[in-house]
């Protein structure tokens, strides 16, 4: 297996490959050829030494007894999980006839490529994967499951997911963080906005339920799910109509002013109250707050975005900053993303060629995997999934759907995975992989401005191999001789990083070898639109979206109800398993299930009481698509009307069965192509005791 960097004892830099906005830097310490020890790197100015709960325990993973080690072929029926151990050439070849079979039959198209991120860097999950599905034809995956919708609505309104720099909250003086809970999901920001408040800022939280970091937080404000852009309109109702609006700011650097106010005389805060169930007095503070305190930052994650109306509400909540001004002020604005940043530096392209991809493939959403699976009038159909950096069977929506699919006998599925998941499972092949220890990889961030170099500090386990490894044994095994396919990762790495980008400046693969990280040469301050100069068609807010009119979509913010079903009349909230996983990472291991402990739901004392339901009841939870049981907490986390429960866990082992994704819904967004899982319905019934 080639290597780009020689494995010596001693301190090897890397990072994080986790879905996470803080992308922590590592040091691994080696010894006789064993990591023995991890700990975040000190001189990293986000991970500051500390890595989280889940990370903490990463050699465990490496060397536990679940990783998987060899080849494996299936021998029993589909989802049962029984293998026997198989030779990697033996693997490859039978794999690469089985692939070949189908594309003489079918097309390439038959064959579908289905990853996320379960590694986020971009050599091991966006290069040599990419180009051979291209080669080969395979129809095209739509990676929308996270981010899409709410990136979509923020590009029709402010032209870009990347406002205020994470660092600047430091700076700001109100801070309403809507619809996350970064303590748990961005937990090396936590200590820069307690940094705020130590300088005086408020700290306001946005969240239909009682997370860890709305009990921290000065005030919490609890909508009714899915109600978040009649609440912004609401806001802005009140300070268009009390004068608190920048109208210098608003003249010289939005459009569509007058359009929006008209659409603001609609939501007035005894309407907006009767929307979203906060009282409209404290609408009324809320606006008046924010628009008087300066620097005021809005700070947002994913978390709202998973509606039909996801995309909406992103476009609703990025009107407030430009409504103030809050743009002119260092600490004020939206805090977003800051993937832009790195993916306008890096030359992604260069990585994945996509001048090799035919425009005309057709294209499958991942939200919709279980009905791509399932169709029986698709021509070709599909049959070929290729899986890798994902483990669909827990973390797609409407598992039942998904899992029928997988279970297809004639649906040839390969896995590539460093555990035995329940998407494994349905394998005819299960490959293992390296994990971050073994592989080369370059890391970007959705959630800080540094990039990192991720060195492979150990020899592989076993018989692990990386995901390049695995599509450099594919394309030989399939006679594909083009140079392309057969990159080395550390060719990979440069040529990402050989872009010309200011950004990039000073930031060179020998650097990041040394040092294991560099900061994005940015300029600061960080102002970016003090002066407008926003990077929408127009150059200014987009209040009306003149993009959004055309295309025969309302151009104007408003908010549109989730739907409803009166025999399903609780709203369901699927938020992540709080510190012990990540998504379905770690959810196969028995260290992080004990430490997680038993998965409540959560529901308020108003529903518990008339279904005749107590804390610590077991109940079930269930709509037209599936039925679930847990046990109950009742407690007043989330508001009456509304049901919560973790998501992540996996079907099988020491935990329950299938939790969360086997109820939720596989509909898209209103732009971007997102999930509207967040929309689904159930009911909770009480398991009658005997």
């Amino acid at each position: 297996m080639s290597r780009s960097v020689p494995v010596v004892d001693g301190v090897v830099p890397g990072a994080c490959p986790h879905d996470c906005p803080d992308s922590c830097a590592w040091r691994v310490t080696v010894q006789d050829g064993r990591a023995v020890k991890l700990s975040g790197n000190p001189d990293h100015p986000v991970t500051r030494g500390g890595l989280c709960a889940k990370v903490n325990h990463y050699l465990d993973r490496v060397y536990g007894p679940e990783r998987l080690t060899q080849p494996l072929r299936r021998i029993g029926p589909k989802g049962e999980g029984r293998f026997e151990p198989i030779g990697w050439d033996e693997a490859i070849a039978e794999i690469a006839g089985r692939l070949g079979g189908i594309i003489e039959r079918h097309g390439g198209e038959a064959i579908l490529p289905f990853s996320y991120l379960g590694s986020l860097g971009m050599v091991q999950t966006q290069s040599l994967d990419r180009r051979f599905f291209a080669r080969i034809g395979a129809s095209r995956l739509e990676r929308a499951v996270c981010g899409a919708a709410g990136w979509a609505g923020l590009l029709a309104t402010i032209g870009t997911d990347t406002g205020m720099l994470p660092e600047d909250i430091v700076h700001s003086r109100f801070i309403i963080i809507w619809g996350a809970n970064p303590i748990v999901t961005n937990l090396h920001h936590w200590p820069l906005v307690r940094e705020a408040k130590a300088r005086g800022a408020t700290v306001v939280v946005i969240d239909p339920a009682r997370t860890r970091t709305a009990a921290a937080a000065d005030w919490h404000i609890q909508p009714i799910p899915g109600t978040d852009a009649a609440l912004a309109l609401g806001m802005m109702h009140v300070i268009v109509r009390d004068g608190l609006h920048d109208g210098e700011y608003v003249e010289r650097h939005t459009l569509g002013f007058d359009a929006l106010r008209e659409r603001l005389a609609e939501y007035p805060p005894d309407r907006a109250a009767a929307i979203t169930g906060i009282p409209a007095a404290e609408i009324e503070r809320l606006a008046r707050a924010y628009a008087t305190t300066a620097p005021a930052a809005i700070r947002t994650l994913v978390g709202m975005e998973h509606r039909a109306n996801g995309a909406g509400i992103y476009r609703a909540v990025a009107c407030l900053p430009a409504l103030i001004g809050a743009w002119k002020h260092l600490g004020g604005g939206l805090l977003h993303m800051t993937a832009s940043l790195a993916s306008s530096a890096l030359d992604g392209a260069a990585l994945t060629m996509p001048g090799l991809e035919h425009p005309g493939l057709r294209s499958f959403n991942m939200v919709q995997l279980g009905r791509a699976l399932t169709d029986e009038t698709l021509d070709p159909p599909v049959a070929a999934l290729v899986v890798y950096g994902s483990n669909p069977a827990v973390t797609m929506p409407n598992q039942a759907l998904v899992r029928r699919g997988l279970a297809r006998e004639d649906l040839f599925t390969v896995v590539h995975e460093q555990v035995m998941t329940d998407t494994a499972k349905f394998a005819d092949y299960v490959l293992p992989a390296t994990t971050q220890l073994e592989h080369l990889d370059l890391i970007s961030s959705w959630g800080q401005t540094c990039l990192a170099l991720n060195l492979p500090a150990i020899a592989p386990v076993g018989e692990a191999r990386s995901t390049t490894q695995l599509f450099r044994d594919l394309a030989a095994a399939m006679d594909m001789t083009e140079p392309w396919l057969h990159e080395s990762d550390e060719a990979l790495a440069r040529a990402a990083l050989a872009s010309g980008h200011p950004y990039l400046e000073g930031i060179t693969f020998e650097r990041l070898r040394e040092d294991g990280w560099a900061p994005l040469a940015l300029p600061r301050p960080w102002l970016p639109f003090a002066e407008g100069g926003f990077p929408t068609p127009s150059g200014r807010t987009e209040f009306r979206s003149p993009a959004l009119d055309a295309a025969g979509l309302d151009p104007l913010p408003g908010y549109v109800p989730a739907p409803t079903d009166a025999a399903w009349p609780l709203s369901l909230l699927t938020p992540k398993s709080e510190v012990h996983f990540l998504n379905s990472s770690y959810a196969g291991l028995s260290w992080h299930r004990k430490a997680a402990g038993e998965p409540r739901l959560d529901l308020h004392a108003e529903d518990a009481a008339p279904r005749g339901i107590v804390d610590g009841d077991m109940v079930r939870v269930l709509n037209d698509r599936g039925e679930l049981r847990l046990r109950v907490r009742v407690e007043d986390r989330v508001r009456p009307g509304t049901a919560a429960m973790p998501f992540g866990w996996e079907a099988d082992g020491e935990g329950p069965g299938p939790l969360a994704n086997l109820l939720t819904a596989d509909g898209l967004s209103d732009l971007g192509g997102g999930g509207d899982f967040s929309d689904t319905r159930v009911e909770v019934l009480p398991v009658r005791r005997m």
